[in-house]
């Protein structure tokens, strides 16, 4: 039985990165917990889809008293993924986890941190290019901004749902480009972890009724990740983003590439 400190370390990196850029309560724990932690990849999902919700949670009132959601964007982006979630968790119970789903979701769980990575990457390179096709075509552009969002939503829905990574790079990517002056990198981290909270939860009850979260690894988790959240989180509009994002990404294609040697 892996010792409770373990997982309060591993909670306390991922929160942390959490607080600071939105990202890794799914990219970076559900590797952990496969990679480190032997742990089965449906309850990886399932246990990580509501400590991301939870921490997310934690870090989410900082953010609001800063008045740095955009509640508009949000509501779009809730709409498709909720619907998506609601509709793929249904998918789920009716296909319980045996042997040849747990390889097909540690490959999904590997392409989607490896997405998640590039998302990073290219993240400043779509605002950049976004932004100059806003300046030429503002009119038609604003009037597919709405749908759009919420066709995003809903393919962050189905992934999140099966794989619990992907509401934060790729969300931040997806938003990016749909709204490249409107979110400066602050208010995109904040929106980008409130949309993550609904969802983790909505997914996560699936998840839960179907055996697939450890209260015990949870707690354990939390009592790490939910402190070092909220302070990174203190720290987050004065961090250098590209920084941060760049070493993340490092970081993660590394994950992704174990992860995918290991699955295939």
């Amino acid at each position: 039985m892996t010792p409770v400190y373990e997982f309060m370390a591993a909670g306390a990196l991922t929160g942390f990165v959490v607080g600071l850029t939105g990202v890794g309560g799914g990219a970076l724990m559900t590797p952990l917990l496969l990679l480190l932690f032997g742990v089965a990849p449906h309850t990886a999902i399932g246990t990580d889809l509501w400590f991301a919700a939870l921490t997310k949670l934690a870090v989410t009132p900082l953010h609001h008293g800063k008045n740095l959601i955009d509640w508009q964007i949000l509501k779009r982006l809730w709409i498709g993924s909720l619907t998506a979630s609601a509709v793929t968790t249904l998918w789920i119970g009716t296909h319980p986890p045996d042997l040849a789903s747990a390889i097909v979701l540690k490959r999904a769980i590997a392409v989607a941190v490896c997405l998640t990575a590039a998302g990073l990457i290219f993240q400043k390179a779509l605002r950049d290019r976004a932004g100059r096709r806003l300046l030429d075509n503002a009119a038609k552009l604003a009037s597919w901004q709405a749908p759009m969002t919420v066709l995003a939503g809903a393919i962050l829905g189905v992934l999140v749902t099966l794989t619990s990574v992907g509401s934060g790079a790729l969300g931040a990517v997806m938003l990016v480009y749909l709204y490249p002056t409107r979110l400066t990198p602050s208010r995109l981290v904040a929106t980008d972890i409130a949309h993550a909270i609904p969802l983790a939860i909505f997914a996560g009850v699936g998840h839960l009724l179907a055996g697939g979260v450890d209260p015990r690894m949870l707690a354990a988790l939390l009592a790490g990740s939910i402190p070092a959240a909220i302070i990174a989180a203190t720290m987050s509009a004065r961090m250098p983003h590209g920084v941060l994002r760049a070493a993340l990404a490092a970081v993660l294609l590394a994950v992704g590439a174990k992860l995918a040697f290991d699955a295939w």
